[in-house]
């Protein structure tokens, strides 16, 4: 009898998450939720090696409305807005433009502010310790790859709003590639007057949405075949376009496994010989390969050996 009443003891004490759920997985549902609903106003730096790049985020709920702010505060300058599923962007140098969606693309992965169920096939969530960023109590929460082939990215929650405060790309050997760090955060009761003023702002009409292009099923789009591609990548879209870089004509390949998206442009080769090779800033990997008659050029937050795979497994079928 005692040792039943014992084991009860131990399985009323442990902590009900409910269906066997991960308690880092709840952590980063409960984030996901907090960025949704929550005012704050928000100052970050994004740190890829000796380069510095500094953002402002503003987010507000005002009744049914959705209001969030994005801005970059170096050189010339990039702002995204968001009002409810409404995206606009305004980049120097070009006209501002509108896109449906529910989610700014910036350097925060877009997939952590929404249902993150479906990185599991591919990914673990694992919970860490705690420390103390921005002046705050976090807790950690590791997003870990399934394999070798992909970085993990880690996440350190303020214990108390649920938001943000630090998040990194982690190598295999526990080094961080690349960091975004939270100088500052102030969650209010009211949402910041600079985000009351855009719901009487007028914006441009939204860009009409591009049919995906859902050949890539066996790998083989158009010309060329992408021989291999780390598990759970996807093929997002295709087109041929000319690269403002050298105004080269290229055919362009954006897969995605969810949360990382590696792009793919097969080209004529440039003139001269040039080596294979790649380089590498913070995260993102260029890596281009030089396969006699044409360049495959991979991009992506990827190591280098699966970019290195992914531009050697290019070919046009038969």
């Amino acid at each position: 009898m005692k040792v039943f009443i014992f084991t009860l003891s131990l399985l009323l004490t442990i902590p009900a998450y409910g269906n066997d759920e991960n308690p880092a997985k709840a952590l980063l549902l409960d984030m996901a939720h907090a960025v949704h609903t929550r005012n704050f106003d928000a100052s970050f730096v994004v740190v890829k090696g000796q380069a510095m790049e500094p953002y402002r985020w503003l987010h507000a709920k005002q009744g049914d409305t959705e209001l969030e702010h994005l801005s970059l505060l170096n050189g010339a300058g990039l702002e995204m807005l968001r009002v409810n599923d409404q995206v606009t962007y305004f980049e120097p140098h070009s006209e501002p433009y509108s896109v449906k969606t529910g989610s700014i693309t910036g350097p925060i992965p877009e997939v952590l502010f929404k249902d993150i169920e479906r990185l599991s096939a591919h990914y673990d969530f694992v919970l860490g310790g705690k420390g103390r960023i921005a002046g705050r109590s976090a807790q950690l929460v590791r997003i870990e790859s399934k394999d070798e082939h992909k970085f993990n990215y880690w996440i350190w929650l303020d214990t108390e709003s649920s938001l943000l405060l630090k998040s990194a790309y982690v190598d295999n050997n526990s080094e961080m590639l690349e960091q975004l760090q939270l100088t500052h955060i102030s969650v209010t009761e009211q949402p910041a007057p600079l985000l009351l003023e855009m719901q009487n702002r007028e914006f441009p009409t939204p860009l009409p949405i591009n049919k995906m292009n859902n050949k890539g099923a066996d790998k083989t789009i158009n010309n060329w075949q992408i021989g291999w591609l780390p598990d759970g990548f996807k093929l997002l879209k295709s087109d041929r376009h000319k690269l403002d870089l050298n105004n080269e004509l290229t055919d362009y390949y954006l897969f995605s496994d969810g949360f990382v998206e590696v792009s793919v442009f097969v080209q004529r080769p440039l003139p001269g010989q040039r080596p294979s090779g790649a380089l590498s800033s913070g995260a993102t990997t260029v890596y281009v390969h030089n396969a006699g008659r044409y360049d495959v050029s991979v991009v992506g937050n990827i190591p280098a050996m699966t970019a290195k795979a992914i531009a050697e497994s290019v070919t046009r079928p038969l």
